[in-house]
């Protein structure tokens, strides 16, 4: 599964994961392989990323969207504090 994270200003992370929590306008939710396609809002709160090699990325965010399509997630995020 390949992930991509944007901000306005720059990419935050670019490549395949393992799993990526987010924070859902419902709730926080994980991503993992052959989820079903999706376009949520997202609030502020903490993103968690585990990568291919099991490493754990985390950062806060302000708000932003996710999209997931054929384990393909992108992350459209404002106010990232890592």
């Amino acid at each position: 599964m390949n992930l991509v994270v944007l901000t306005p200003e720059k990419e935050i992370f670019s490549g395949e994961i393992k799993s990526v929590k987010v924070p859902g306008t419902s709730g926080q939710f994980e991503i993992l392989k052959g989820h079903a396609a999706i376009v949520s809002s997202l609030v502020e709160g903490g993103v968690r990323i585990l990568d291919s090699s099991g490493n754990k990325k985390e950062f806060d965010i302000q708000k932003g969207f996710v999209e997931v399509l054929n384990d393909e997630v992108s992350l459209l995020v404002q106010g990232v504090k890592e």
